[in-house]
C-alpha cells in the first residue's frame, strides 16, 4: 500500500524522503554540470526526472529546488532550447508546465548526430584545404576518420536501441 504524502510533502514526491530525493537531484545535477550543462538547468532536469509527476509547474520546481522563479525560468528556457524539456500549457489557463520528453535520450542523440555531421562537413573541407601531406592535413584526416567511425557506431546503436525497445513492449 502506498503511503499518502503528508501535508508538508508535495504529491509529486510520492512517499519518498524529501531530503534523499533532493540529495539525488543535487548529485545528478553535479554530474551534468561536469559535462558542461549550467547549474540551474541541470538541477531542473534532474528534478523533472526524479519526481513522480509527469510534469511540474515553475512554482513547483521553485519550491522543490528552493530557487527563485527567475532562476527556474532561465533553467527551463535553456533546457527547452536544447530539447531536454517540453513546455505545456493547460487549456483555459496561462500556467505552464514542464516535462521531460518521452524519448529524450534518443532525441538528444539525434541532435548530436546532426551536430557531428556538421563537424564532419567542415573537417572534410579542412582536410582537402590543408592537404594530406601536411601535419595539419593529417590531423584533419584523423579527425574525419574518428567522427566517421563514431557516427556509424552511434547510428547502429540507435537502431539496436529501437529493436531493444520493441522487444520489451
Amino acid at each position: 500500500m502506498t503511503r499518502q504524502p503528508g501535508p508538508d510533502q508535495p504529491s509529486y514526491l510520492g512517499d519518498r524522503d524529501r531530503e534523499r530525493v533532493l540529495s539525488f537531484i543535487e548529485r545528478f545535477a553535479s554530474v551534468q554540470i561536469e559535462s558542461g550543462i549550467p547549474r540551474m538547468p541541470a538541477r531542473v532536469f534532474a528534478a523533472l526526472l526524479a519526481t513522480d509527476a509527469a510534469r511540474l509547474s515553475a512554482a513547483e520546481l521553485a519550491d522543490l529546488l528552493d530557487a527563485s522563479p527567475a532562476a527556474i525560468s532561465g533553467g527551463v528556457k535553456y533546457l527547452s532550447m536544447v530539447g531536454l524539456v517540453d513546455r505545456e500549457g493547460e487549456r483555459g489557463s496561462r500556467k505552464l508546465f514542464y516535462r521531460v520528453p518521452d524519448n529524450v535520450w534518443a532525441d538528444l542523440m539525434r541532435v548530436r548526430d546532426r551536430l557531428m555531421e556538421r563537424w564532419l562537413t567542415v573537417l572534410r573541407e579542412g582536410r582537402e584545404l590543408l592537404g594530406p601531406d601536411t601535419p595539419a592535413g593529417a590531423r584533419m584526416a584523423g579527425s574525419v576518420d574518428y567522427f566517421e567511425f563514431v557516427n556509424g557506431e552511434l547510428h547502429d546503436a540507435a537502431l539496436r536501441w529501437q529493436e531493444y525497445q520493441a522487444s520489451r513492449r
